[in-house]
């Protein structure tokens, strides 16, 4: 049981996290930088939030694959829809995690790579948030009506990241353009 709780808080702890993430990936796209805080430290944030929460999806994949009372494997965990339990749901989790390793294998190796290669592969990271947002709250279970609410608040702030960032354009965003 204890097991069952700790991938079900650091699968929530996970979505909070990406959610920054994916937030702060937004605003330093759009070159956001608050009063105080330099455009750096933004982007560092972002690099470390993103860690942290790698750091959490490990656990809640660790611990729903050590749980036993549902047969998970660690196959299933990084297979999409290889799973007996579930396959549909538990394997939108899958892709979600695939994506996100291979952002961070690129992202380990964005020196050694093309800038248009790590680029075209970190934007996955924008399809593995609603993809790993769907999962979660498809596994929800008896968790359903505060994990809705959970998820509109990851929503809504997305959305207002996502929105800022589309109508936001920068001085010398028609020099850059091609």
């Amino acid at each position: 049981m204890v097991l069952w709780y700790i991938s079900r808080a650091t699968g929530l702890v996970s979505l909070a996290l990406f959610t920054a993430t994916l937030v702060l990936g937004l605003l330093t796209a759009g070159r956001f930088a608050a009063a105080g805080l330099p455009r750096f430290a933004v982007q560092r944030l972002h690099r470390n939030l993103s860690l942290l929460s790698l750091a959490f999806l490990v656990v809640h994949v660790v611990s729903a694959v050590s749980d036993g009372y549902v047969e998970i494997g660690l196959v299933d965990a990084v297979v999409p829809f290889a799973s007996a339990y579930d396959p549909f749901w538990l394997g939108l989790g899958a892709v979600a995690f695939d994506l996100l390793l291979a952002v961070l294998i690129t992202s380990l190796l964005r020196t050694r790579l093309p800038l248009e290669v790590w680029r075209g592969v970190h934007l996955a990271s924008y399809a593995s948030w609603p993809v790993a947002l769907v999962h979660g709250f498809a596994m929800a279970g008896d968790d359903t009506a505060w994990v809705l609410g959970f998820d509109v608040v990851c929503v809504a702030a997305a959305a207002g990241a996502l929105l800022w960032r589309t109508t936001r354009l920068h001085p010398d965003t028609p020099v850059r353009t091609p």
